[in-house]
C-alpha cells in the first residue's frame, strides 16, 4: 500500500518472505488429525500434535502465517499483575517523553512471528507433519472419522478436527454471536539505535497505544506503534492511519516512515478466549479463536491445550477456555447486547437504507462503494485505471452488507469480519465463498 511514497506492508512478511508454496492435496486423504488454519494457533496445534507421534495436516487457504499471524502488531507479554511475577511501578521509562507511571516486568520477550512460525513448520516437516497450501476448506461432516470438503471437490478424512482459521469458518455452536471482530493499525519507522526504545509499552489512552522496536539495517531500528481499534467497514481508515502516524511523529520527532499495514483480532463478549471443543455435542471437533489481540501467547496456549484434549489428557484449567462454558450475566451482557445491537444494526439497517450512493461513474479511481440499482445493491470498485467492476454488496457469510476500506482496497463486512479483494475473491473469513461477480445494468 501507498507504494508511490515508499511505504510498505508488512514488515514480517518483507523480512521473511514466502518460498515456494506447498502445493494443495492431488487427491483424497485420510489422516489422524486435520487441522484448518495455518496461523500461529494452527501451526503451534500440529506441532505439539506431530511430537505425540499424530499424523497430522494442516489445510490453508492462502500461505501460512501470511494472513493474521503475517500482520500481526506482534505484541507479546507476561503481564498478569495476579500470577506472581516480579511487577514494580517505576516513573521514569527509556521512552522520550514522560509518563505519569507504569507497571514493569522485566526479562519479557520480543520476537519476529513468521520467522518463529517458518522454523516451527519446518520442524514439523522434519516430524512427519504436512502442510497444504492454496487450500480453502468448504465444508465439514462430523462423524467417526470426520470429513472435511474442499472447494476444488477434494475430502479429508480425519479422527479429529480443529478450526484454527481465527474466526471459525464452521460455527455449529453459533460463537459469531460472542465474537466482536476489530481491526487495528500498524505504522512502523526507522529511528537511530541510541534514540530506540528497547522496552513494550501499551496505554490504552487515545485509543490504545503501543510501541516496540525490532533490528533494522545501517544502524537504525524499526520504530512499531499501532493502535486505532475499529469494527471491519466502519471507519475512514485514510485518516486513522493519518492520526496513529501523527501521533508517532509528535512522540519520536523526525520518523522516516517505512511500512504500515493493519490486522484483525476478535474479542469474545467475557475477554477469555475460547479454546476446546467445537459445540455442546462435539466429539471429534475443536476450535480456537476469540484471543483478543494476544494472539501470539494464546495461540501458542491453544496448541498445548488443544493437543491435551485430543491425546485426552486432563488438563487442570480447560474450563477457562472451553467454548461451552455458561455465559456469565454478570461478565458478558453488557458486551454480548452491544454486540448483537451492532449486528443487527448492519444486517438489517444496510438493507433498508434509502441512500443510493454516487453513480458508478462518479466513484473516483481506486475507490469503491456500495450502489443501489433496481433495487439491488452492488459493491462498485474502480481501480486506477479506471476499470470499474461490481459483485454482489452481501457478505456471503451471513449475507450483510459490505463496505469499502480505500486504503487497504478491501470489501469489508462489518458484522463478522469477512473481507474479500475488490474482484470479490476471499482475503479473510468467515467466508468461504467470493462475493458473486455482477453486471452493471444499463
Amino acid at each position: 500500500m501507498n507504494a508511490e511514497r515508499g511505504i510498505q506492508g508488512s514488515y514480517w512478511l518483507e523480512t521473511a518472505p514466502p518460498g515456494a508454496p506447498a502445493p494443495p492435496p492431488s487427491g483424497d486423504l485420510t489422516v489422524d488429525v486435520a487441522v484448518v488454519g495455518g496461523g500461529i494457533a494452527g501451526l503451534s496445534t500440529a506441532w505439539e500434535l506431530v511430537r505425540q507421534g499424530r499424523e497430522v495436516a494442516v489445510l490453508e487457504a492462502d500461505r501460512i502465517a501470511a494472513g493474521v499471524t503475517g500482520h500481526t502488531t506482534a505484541k507479546l507479554t507476561a503481564l498478569q499483575r495476579e500470577a506472581g511475577l516480579p511487577a514494580e511501578l517505576v516513573t521514569e521509562t527509556d521512552l522520550p517523553f514522560a509518563v505519569a507511571g507504569a507497571v514493569r516486568v522485566s526479562g519479557q520477550a520480543q520476537f519476529h512471528p513468521r520467522k518463529y512460525l517458518l522454523a516451527l513448520t519446518d520442524d514439523l516437516h522434519r516430524r512427519g507433519g504436512t502442510v497444504y497450501e492454496g487450500t480453502r476448506v468448504v465444508g465439514l461432516t462430523e462423524g467417526d472419522p470426520c470429513v472435511l470438503r474442499t472447494d476444488s471437490g477434494m475430502s479429508i478424512r480425519a479422527d479429529k478436527v480443529v478450526i484454527a482459521t481465527h474466526y471459525p469458518v464452521f460455527d455449529r455452536a453459533l460463537l459469531f454471536t460472542r465474537l466482536s471482530p476489530r481491526r487495528e493499525l500498524v505504522v512502523a519507522a526507522t529511528i537511530d539505535e541510541d534514540r530506540a526504545p528497547h522496552g513494550m509499552y501499551i496505554t490504552p489512552e487515545q485509543a490504545t497505544r503501543s510501541v516496540r522496536t525490532a533490528p533494522y539495517r545501517d544502524g537504525k531500528r524499526l520504530l512499531i506503534v499501532t493502535g486505532e481499534h475499529f469494527a471491519p467497514g466502519t471507519a475512514d481508515v485514510e485518516e486513522r492511519f493519518a492520526r496513529l502516524s501523527a501521533w508517532a511523529d509528535d512522540h519520536f520527532a523526525g520518523l522516516t516512515f517505512t511500512h504500515r499495514w493493519a490486522t484483525q483480532d476478535n474479542d469474545s463478549t467475557d475477554s477469555v478466549p475460547l479454546v476446546g471443543p467445537l459445540h455442546r455435542g462435539s466429539r471429534h471437533t475443536y476450535v480456537a479463536t476469540g484471543f483478543g489481540g494476544w494472539g501470539m501467547s494464546g495461540g501458542i496456549m491453544a496448541g498445548g491445550l488443544l493437543s491435551d484434549l485430543i491425546n485426552s489428557r486432563e488438563v487442570a484449567w480447560d474450563d477457562l477456555y472451553d467454548p461451552r462454558r455458561l455465559a456469565s450475566v454478570v461478565r458478558e451482557g453488557t458486551s454480548f447486547l452491544k454486540h448483537q445491537a451492532h449486528v443487527a444494526r448492519h444486517f438489517v439497517g444496510d438493507r433498508l437504507s434509502p441512500v443510493t450512493g454516487p453513480a458508478p461513474d462518479d466513484i473516483p479511481p481506486g475507490d469503491g462503494a456500495v450502489v443501489r440499482l433496481g433495487g439491488r445493491q452492488y459493491a462498485v470498485h474502480r481501480d486506477e485505471n479506471s476499470h470499474v467492476q461490481a459483485v454482489s454488496a452481501r457478505c456471503t457469510h451471513l449475507g450483510c452488507i459490505v463496505s469499502f476500506n480505500r486504503a487497504e482496497q478491501a470489501w469489508e463486512c462489518p458484522c463478522h469480519g469477512s473481507r474479500f479483494a475488490p474482484d470479490g475473491e476471499i482475503l479473510q473469513g468467515p467466508a468461504v465463498h467470493p462475493l458473486e461477480k455482477r453486471d452493471i445494468p444499463e
